[in-house]
């Protein structure tokens, strides 16, 4: 059977896909609706995700800016929320890493299509602690932490024969233990929220949108709401 694709029908589900048309609906957006904490609204919104079937609610892309003044984005898990921040962990030596030690600055979007919801997020991002990141670590599945190990992440590489070579030495090194160390590179950034903006669609792409702010310098700014145009 060949697997050469006809270009005539891929070049119609191309046409077809940017001229789609969909209605989002009637559900609406409110300032009578949201908590006067985003914090606590954004918790409300990844809970109802999670309830209405979203697939993986808490994956979110991480938009950096580089060294260089070139931006990058990618998709990361979620791994907590609260009144400190916006948590993930991954190799501080990634291109992420590299990219927010450069540029403290990050966002955050949550694209929650099925229910037809976003949130973008903006603030400043520092590393987590030592201690958080232990836990974190020891908590993950075995497999996930030597995969961690053995990766070099963002770095060139000869051959994926090579990676699972590193990974199958460190299955014997560990042969029988489960306490596999956390690599030092390896750890936790939280990203403090100046804004917070929760998007909803509506028809005819009257979407409602709601943003909160914060003065960034201050450490326990309250939150101001407004509404944007669409």
């Amino acid at each position: 059977m060949s697997d050469a694709i006809d270009p005539d029908r891929l070049d119609r589900a191309v046409e077809h896909a940017l001229h789609r048309h969909t209605d989002y609906g009637a559900e609406e957006l409110d300032e009578s609706h949201v908590a006067s904490d985003p914090i606590v609204q954004f918790d409300r919104w990844l809970a109802e995700a999670d309830a209405r079937g979203v697939y993986e609610p808490n994956a979110m892309v991480l938009g950096t800016i580089d060294a260089d003044g070139t931006p990058s984005s990618r998709t990361v898990l979620l791994r907590g929320v609260d009144d400190r921040g916006f948590v993930f962990f991954t190799d501080r030596e990634s291109r992420k890493g590299r990219a927010l030690a450069a540029h403290p600055t990050a966002t955050l979007l949550f694209p929650w299509y099925p229910v037809h919801r976003q949130v973008i997020v903006t603030g400043a991002v520092a590393p987590a602690d030592d201690e958080e990141s232990d836990a974190y670590w020891a908590g993950r599945p075995y497999g996930s932490r030597i995969a961690a190990t053995a990766s070099r992440q963002s770095r060139p590489i000869a051959s994926r024969a090579e990676l699972e070579a590193r990974v199958a030495a460190l299955e014997e090194e560990y042969a029988g233990v489960d306490d596999v160390r956390r690599p030092e590179r390896w750890g936790g950034f939280r990203l403090r929220p100046w804004r917070i903006e929760f998007w909803q669609g509506r028809t005819s792409r009257l979407h409602d949108r709601l943003v909160f702010t914060r003065d960034p310098a201050a450490d326990a700014a309250g939150w101001d709401l407004e509404r944007l145009q669409p």
